[in-house]
């Protein structure tokens, strides 16, 4: 599995160009790619994506964490160039124009054996949970016996976050059904419960996240650091 953080509030890469918003590229083996988010500014969003060798026709699908313009802002432009993907977007967001297929998610959603959406929560935001199970009778048997932690992995589920608007909480617990949470990756604004982290075993925050520092220093050997052009590899 890999995640290529395209749009960021900081550059990790020299060459590429940093604005407000937050976009990455979810790559998981026997998957289809999904573009999660677009950021603020289309031109930026392409420009990037061709300096990290980015194809925007290889990408599959367009997963939308909510309405807010810095997570929506390239999605235009990007549709303009590849209208032919499936966009996901929370219930609440209306409008989208220009690709093949629509999809409103207001409940947990598989989206494919490996990937899940949490379902819009708290009425603005969906976050999306990959794991490595490409087998969907795993998954739903796992369901069907009620375990309490989902679907055992290796490694567990990696969190992929807009902003991270509803409640940290109401977000671990929706990601928590599809398996124990092992990564998290995004923006995550205020957030300052930093007990919530401690069973996780990576966090890069980014975009919004106003905290950084305590993070860092709270989870040093956890802590990776963000920006446009940074490649994390499971």
């Amino acid at each position: 599995m890999k995640i290529t953080i395209i749009y960021d509030n900081t550059v990790y890469k020299k060459g590429i160009r940093s604005d407000w918003g937050f976009s990455c590229l979810v790559e998981v083996e026997n998957t289809p790619r999904i573009l999660f988010d677009t950021g603020t500014n289309g031109s930026i969003l392409l420009y990037n994506m061709k300096k990290l060798n980015i194809d925007p026709t290889s990408i599959d699908e367009v997963f939308i964490s909510h309405a807010h313009f810095d997570h929506t802002g390239g999605l235009s432009a990007f549709l303009n160039v590849n209208n032919n993907v499936k966009v996901y977007v929370p219930v609440s967001f209306r409008g989208v124009r220009g690709s093949k297929e629509v999809i409103s998610v207001s409940e947990p959603l598989k989206i494919h054996d490996n990937v899940f959406s949490t379902g819009e929560l708290d009425s603005i935001e969906q976050s999306m949970a990959v794991h490595p199970v490409r087998d969907s009778e795993v998954w739903l048997k796992a369901q069907r016996e009620h375990i309490s932690n989902g679907v055992k992995t290796e490694k567990g589920i990696v969190l992929v976050v807009g902003c991270s608007h509803p409640k940290m909480s109401h977000i671990l617990d929706a990601a928590s059904q599809f398996g124990k949470v092992y990564a998290i990756i995004g923006g995550m604004h205020g957030f300052s419960e930093f007990e919530m982290f401690e069973n996780l075993e990576l966090i890069c925050p980014t975009h919004c996240t106003q905290h950084q520092a305590a993070l860092k220093s709270l989870y040093p050997e956890k802590y990776i650091e963000g920006g446009a052009g940074r490649i994390i590899e499971f």
